[in-house]
């Protein structure tokens, strides 16, 4: 079997997989080919992909050579002329926003593995992509709010006086969230953590921040750690809870999600301006809306003298080490996909297998995307 390994297109800075984990993926017992320059944004050069065992060539070779095809983004509509009935194509998906192009691939007999609907489970936590793009963020946007905040993140004593550390709320204790807590503190800020999860708590804690709860949470264990939807009460209630720390804070990372729905709204355009001039929000949610009133994805503002920053891709920002974890967990997923004579096989009945695949002969497979997507 062919896999190929695509060069993303735009402005995404990463790539499915470095020469280190092409090395790795050849003892799987596949020919690999990959797009010309398909690393240079990762810093990875053709010749280092030929020094590991893979082929290089041009972007339609890929498609027509290779049994199964991995990016980062999905596939852009205009590739999809080159793809072949029963090819696999590999990548985040995004499927609420990319239902269309997913009922397109569909109809066309193409088969997809969402990296993003990989099941959270203890098996799957090696593959689990999501999580190690989050762990990136979370890292990334503490160190941009400590590069732009006017004030020092520790506690400072001298001889000109002692300055206070500074107080950095975090919304969502999800993977992102948990590792902005854990670099936040390592820098010496003081931080408070607001999720609708009472699980996480504990984790909360152990990574030295103060967990603030808001009693009536609803919880879900059918959405398997993901946060849910909560009542109209409950919102009300934390957004008024948010408002007195946001008004307290230095910095506020929001980072927030539901799968498959708008981001909620956390940070009302009053708590903004409640805040002190020379604050920072960076919202890692702008991209399904934003947990702020006021964030538009991929652009900074400043109002009031607070600066607001909608980013959601600061895994491209990082393109060499967030290549090498995606390229990991891509392979640990295929090796419960390819045989011992390097076949790839689509087990349905495995669990994993079958809550990644989207689409497959015509039909869309997984159940959490039916959902997501109101399939009956």
């Amino acid at each position: 079997m062919i896999i190929g390994i695509l060069k993303e297109t735009g402005t995404e800075k990463r790539v499915a997989m470095l020469p280190g984990e092409i090395a790795v993926l050849k003892n799987l017992g596949v020919d690999i080919i990959v797009e010309s320059n398909a690393g240079e944004n990762a810093y990875a050069s053709d010749e280092e992909y030929k020094k590991a065992g893979a082929e290089i060539s041009a972007r339609k070779d890929v498609f027509t050579k290779a049994s199964l095809v991995i990016s980062v983004k999905h596939v852009p509509e205009n590739d999809l002329k080159y793809c072949m009935k029963g090819q696999v194509l590999c990548s985040i998906l995004d499927p609420v926003d990319n239902a269309q192009w997913l009922d397109k691939v569909r109809i066309q007999q193409l088969t997809v593995l969402a990296l993003d609907l990989i099941p959270r489970t203890t098996r799957a936590q090696a593959m689990d992509v999501l999580s190690s793009m989050a762990t990136v963020s979370g890292y990334k946007a503490v160190l941009q709010a400590a590069f732009l905040s006017p004030r020092f993140f520790p506690m400072f004593m001298s001889a000109a006086g002692t300055i206070k550390p500074s107080r950095v709320l975090i919304l969502g204790a999800g993977i992102a969230g948990l590792q902005a807590i854990a670099i936040t503190r390592k820098l010496g800020a003081v931080v408070e953590v607001f999720d609708v999860r009472s699980a996480v708590k504990e984790e909360v804690k152990s990574l030295g921040g103060k967990f603030i709860e808001v009693e009536g949470a609803r919880e879900d264990a059918a959405a398997r750690g993901y946060a849910v939807e909560q009542t109209e009460e409950f919102k009300k209630k934390q957004q008024e809870l948010i408002q007195q720390r946001a008004a307290a804070s230095d910095v506020i990372i929001a980072t927030a999600q539901i799968p498959g729905k708008k981001a909620p709204l956390l940070l009302l355009k009053e708590t903004v301006f409640a805040m002190k001039p020379g604050s920072i929000i960076i919202d890692l949610a702008a991209s399904t809306g934003g947990n702020c009133e006021l964030t538009e994805n991929g652009k900074t503002l400043i109002v009031n003298g607070v600066t607001i920053i909608g980013k959601s891709d600061y895994p491209s920002d990082m393109p060499t080490d967030a290549s090498k974890m995606f390229g990991s967990n891509i392979i640990n997923l295929l090796k419960i996909l390819i045989d011992k004579e390097g076949n790839l096989i689509l087990n349905m009945e495995d669990e994993i297998i079958n809550g990644t695949t989207a689409v497959h002969a015509g039909e869309y497979v997984s159940q959490r995307l039916k959902q997501l997507l109101n399939i009956k």
